[in-house]
């Protein structure tokens, strides 16, 4: 606990500091709520710049230290506005560090989030392992974006903090950033009404049921979706003087190509294109197309260019990762495709790939909840029209646009990442709704019974998100990836803690780490006795050097684990089933697809 929160106060703290020292340089002297996003970005550019110098992360962490250090000493004299910036974030960051800890509270235990809904966080965990100690890994490879794995190893390295609590810290940090960030969407609301609106807008259902699986690249990038379309919005309100108004929403695109490489990139492209066709055509040519803003906009085109170049190579590597093959992952996790309504808020569902009726909940209330918002969304893109609200549009056009291409062109699992995407600038449109109108009030004093009732109904569903998420193995090694290759052909019987089986999820998580072989599990306290037939291989924990069965030999001791071989014939076929990587990622959710061995 106290090193995952560790992680997150660091994250936090960094990228407050980072964030508000670099826009104060772009000319911004106020406090604005857009600095965790930026700095949040130029943490994972930074740290993916240096993890790699000799240290593995030690250098990150010293020049993070610096930065954030330099950054305070830098503010100290040139921010205003800081006293009530603290006084409306602090309850804000409270409210989301309370939620985002749901999951720890209810399962009990720190660990490994969202494993028993997703398995890739083995691979973030060993990609990492192996930039720990200067090696090489397939996702390094392959060109995968590995920002946040540098910032992960940087805690890693600088605080010693375990990577299990790395990962988990940054994903709380994210939830704790976005509704910091979205308080720039709301300045002139009463503080009650500014932060309740901000919780909603940053943690909506689908991004906190993308919290749940441990999806931390898909929550970062919907931060910076969000914080770059407010970062056009101030571009043409209260940064509209100065000569590097465009560079805030540069930064941020400069931080999604670290954590989301060139993908990333068509949110941000897509909504600046649709926010400078609105501006030019409603005639605000001065503002946002005259000669000074394409000056402005030509500085932010060459700091992102000079920010991004370095990884122009490891984006072209990465257009062959297998996400992209329509034939690929399909459905990868998933059940089947997502309703776009998910992404309105009200969806009374802890697991926000179960269809309408098959949870607790009858398939008539998911209905009418998305009815109900899709009439507030509709009205609020309406008020954002009247309002001349043209980031907010092009934000809320852009990403229904790339979901539609994606749910047409590509796999459900790719669409679902882009509706998760979508969530918060959809619930921005909605809840920005300024002066209040007939329909909703916008929690207005008086507050329309409509606007109650979908703030009630829609942070109930992303409470039950992340009441619902599934906590794994609290430590992590990468020794059972490393047997693999020795299991390969033979069946293994995995004799795990029974704490870990029953309480952290153990048994998807192991499955996942040996995917690819004919896996068997169960609870240690089940050994005894002679071996099972038809199984070659066992593992066991390093705990104690006796063998679980009669008729076995020690034949490696690895990490934490002890590999025990079966004696002459095998007795028979082998009990355990083929794990092939499609099933164990989609039994990660309902079933593992592994069974026992026969008694």
């Amino acid at each position: 606990m106290i090193a995952t929160y560790a992680a997150v106060l660091a994250v936090c703290g960094a990228s407050l500091a980072i964030g508000q020292a670099a826009l104060a340089l772009c000319g911004v002297r106020r406090w604005t709520w857009l600095s965790p996003a930026a700095g949040l970005a130029l943490l994972c550019a930074v740290c993916w710049a240096t993890v790699r110098l000799p240290g593995h992360g030690v250098v990150s962490a010293v020049v993070v230290l610096v930065l954030t250090a330099a950054s305070v000493v830098f503010l100290r004299s040139r921010m205003e506005g800081g006293g009530g910036a603290l006084r409306s974030g602090l309850p804000v960051a409270v409210a989301a560090l309370a939620a985002a800890s749901l999951p720890f509270a209810v399962e009990g235990h720190f660990g490994i989030l969202g494993t028993g809904f997703n398995p890739d966080m083995s691979q973030h965990l060993l990609a990492a392992d192996r930039l720990t100690e200067g090696n090489g890994s397939q996702l390094l490879h392959q060109g995968y974006p590995l920002g946040p794995h540098a910032v992960v190893v940087a805690l890693n390295k600088g605080l010693g903090i375990g990577l299990v609590q790395g990962f988990s810290g940054l994903t709380v940090a994210v939830a704790v950033l976005a509704p910091l960030t979205a308080l720039a969407a709301f300045a002139d609301r009463p503080r009650l009404r500014r932060g309740t609106a901000a919780l909603l807008v940053g943690l909506p259902y689908l991004v906190a049921s993308y919290y749940a699986q441990g999806a931390f690249k898909e929550t970062i990038q919907a931060l910076f979706v969000l914080a770059f379309v407010l970062a056009l919005r101030e571009s043409t309100r209260s940064w509209r003087d100065l000569p590097l108004r465009f560079v805030p929403a540069a930064i941020v695109a400069i931080g999604s190509v670290y954590v989301y490489s060139f993908p990333g990139l068509t949110w941000l492209v897509a909504i600046a294109v649709l926010w400078a066709g609105l501006e030019w055509w409603g005639g605000r040519a001065s503002a946002a197309t005259g000669p000074a803003a394409l000056r402005a906009m030509s500085l932010a085109v060459l700091v992102f260019a000079v920010g991004a170049l370095p990884e122009l190579g490891r984006m072209i590597d990465f257009r062959s990762f297998e996400t992209f093959d329509p034939s690929g992952p399909g459905l990868g996790n998933l059940f089947g495709q997502i309703s776009p309504f998910e992404a309105l808020g009200i969806w009374p569902s802890g697991d926000f790939r179960v269809a309408p009726g098959d949870g607790a909940a009858p398939a008539f209330l998911y209905y009418l909840g998305a009815a109900f918002a899709l009439v507030l969304l509709l009205y609020g893109l309406q008020r954002c029209a009247r309002r001349r609200e043209r980031a907010i549009l092009a934000g809320a056009i852009g990403v229904a646009a790339l979901y539609a291409a994606a749910r047409i062109g590509g796999t459900p699992y790719t669409a679902a990442k882009a509706l998760e995407i979508a969530a918060p600038l959809a619930t921005l449109a909605i809840l920005d709704q300024r002066p209040p109108g007939r329909l909703i009030g916008a929690m207005h004093p008086k507050g329309a019974p409509a606007a109650l009732v979908y703030l009630a109904a829609a942070a109930g569903c992303s409470l039950l998100a992340f009441a619902n998420a599934p906590v794994g193995p609290t430590s992590y090694s990468p020794t059972l990836t490393g047997l693999r290759p020795l299991f390969a052909s033979d069946s293994v019987l995995v004799l795990a803690p029974d704490r870990l089986l029953a309480d952290e999820h153990g048994t998807p998580y192991i499955a996942w780490e040996l995917r690819g072989g004919r896996v068997c599990i169960e609870p240690a306290s089940t050994a005894g006795g002679r071996a099972p037939t038809g199984i070659r291989f066992f593992v066991t924990s390093d705990s104690g050097a006796q063998a679980p069965f009669r008729g076995l030999r020690l034949v490696r001791r690895a990490g934490p684990y002890l590999v025990w071989e079966q004696r002459g014939a095998l007795g028979g076929p082998s009990p355990c089933p083929l794990i092939a990587v499609r099933q164990a990622r989609q039994g990660s959710g309902r079933t593992t697809g592994v069974r026992t061995f026969p008694r």
